[in-house]
């Protein structure tokens, strides 16, 4: 009966301590993940060049607009090449307002709220 019980507490122990671990770890990946984001967008957004818009028209292919300076260009952009498409007048360029990037959170409440109605 003693043995059964420290079983049951040795498993419980085993179990919260590998919890403590994966929730360690999550959070790590978590944090490094948003300094990588910061730092990637602030090295995207600053000094003479900025990338405006980019469309997908192939796996490994996209057209970009890209302002470099005062200019704005259209490039293609391959695997092995980029390729200058145009130059654009600054009055052809439609500019959008930058979108807040959605959190883990709001997607992980709508796909719960999803399957909750399924159910």
């Amino acid at each position: 009966m003693i043995l059964a019980v420290s079983r049951g507490v040795n498993s419980i122990a085993q179990f919260l301590s590998v919890l403590f671990v994966f929730l360690f770890v999550c959070g790590i990946t978590w944090f490094s993940t948003r300094y990588i984001a910061r730092l990637q967008q602030g090295n995207m957004s600053s000094g003479n060049m900025e990338l405006i818009e980019a469309f997908r028209i192939a796996p490994g292919k996209y057209i970009q607009i890209v302002k470099i300076g005062t200019k704005y260009l259209a490039l293609a952009v391959c695997k092995d090449t980029v390729t200058l498409l145009t130059e654009l007048r600054e009055d052809e360029v439609k500019m959008t307002e930058k979108k807040d990037l959605v959190s883990f959170k709001e997607l992980f409440e709508k796909a719960t709220k999803r399957t909750e109605k399924d159910e």
